[in-house]
């Protein structure tokens, strides 16, 4: 018998209370034949559990028991003092918050786990942004978490993504998403769930009415479905352009992953000069013209001919600006 899976059972009846045979099977992935083992064995080991009969029974622990964190091992316990990034908790206003949970963390451990945990800020370093920016000013990130934590409705002045101009609305924040150093506000507005830029918001105000989370509503799966219609919405053309073998391989550093992925997917075979002719989505022309300029004279656009002929007008202004005088 595994010696993790008691302790788990021990951990589910002391965070979430009284559960039945069932389901705790159903939490752990076994039979209800094994819970009634394992239930049997945290007995005999001295914990305090009682079982009740009936429908509404279940098994639960003397009121007041808490199990100490013995039963971590060393990987787990490094974890969670990696898990814990110092810089976004305290944007969140938990800073203190998390100092004093690790502390007691690492005062619960037993010695030879508390000296590998310790290590673990000595020697590893999460850095969220990306390199050469700012990171956002988010003056209001702490009002939005309260409010996503309280389920509190919020009136924000907002400055929208497409258009330079500002909308007021009342949100229902849902959950807070930290994305290469960004952080996005999820909230539902007019029964519709969208995401928000928390930098982009101007003014907050937090209102006195709670609202009720859609039921099953689950942040990390709307996120994950709304990045990838994101990702894919924002190229709205396609350019046809020749890539000599250096090309290619400069593509992954000049272009997002899903635009170099689809240009190797449409790549032909290569002609005499050693060029691939591939199909590149592109945003715009004029995003198009300034991601191709950097590949220089080891790209060629054949269309659509607005790129090309955007692409020629460049080359020829830089050209007048460094013929030699």
């Amino acid at each position: 018998m595994r010696a993790s899976r008691p302790l788990s059972t021990l951990l589910l009846l002391q965070t979430r209370g009284r559960l039945t045979a069932r389901e705790l099977a159903g939490e752990l992935g076994v039979s209800v034949r094994t819970v009634y083992r394992d239930v049997e064995s945290l007995g005999a080991a001295g914990v305090p559990l009682y079982a009740d009969r009936g429908p509404a029974g279940g098994y639960q622990l003397l009121d007041g028991y808490r199990t100490r964190l013995t039963g971590l091992t060393a990987h787990e316990a490094e974890s969670l003092f990696l898990a814990g990034a110092p810089g976004p908790a305290a944007e969140l206003g938990l800073g203190a918050v998390l100092a004093a949970a690790q502390l007691k963390l690492l005062a619960a451990l037993p010695p030879e786990l508390r000296s590998r945990a310790g290590r673990i800020p000595e020697r590893f370093h999460l850095d969220a942004p990306g390199w050469f920016r700012d990171a956002d000013r988010t003056p209001h990130l702490s009002a939005v978490a309260d409010a996503v934590w309280n389920q509190q409705l919020i009136r924000v002045r907002y400055r929208r993504w497409a258009r330079e101009r500002e909308v007021t609305r009342t949100l229902e924040p849902l959950g807070l998403v930290l994305k290469g150093g960004i952080w996005y506000l999820v909230a539902r507005a007019s029964g519709q769930v969208r995401t928000y830029r928390v930098s982009h918001i101007r003014e907050l105000a937090p209102l006195s009415e709670r609202f009720e989370r859609p039921a099953g509503f689950d942040l990390a799966g709307f996120w994950r479905s709304w990045s990838e219609r994101f990702e894919t919405s924002v190229y709205r053309g396609e350019a046809v352009v020749r890539l000599s073998p250096r090309a290619l391989e400069l593509l992954p550093y000049f272009f997002h992953p899903a635009a170099t992925q689809a240009a190797r997917e449409s790549a032909g075979p290569p002609d005499g000069d050693g060029w691939t002719q591939v199909v590149l989505p592109i945003e715009s022309v004029e995003h198009a013209r300034a991601d191709l300029l950097r590949l220089g004279a080891e790209a060629e656009v054949l269309a659509p001919s607005e790129l090309r002929e955007r692409l020629a007008e460049t080359a020829g202004a830089l050209a007048r600006l460094y013929r030699p005088r």
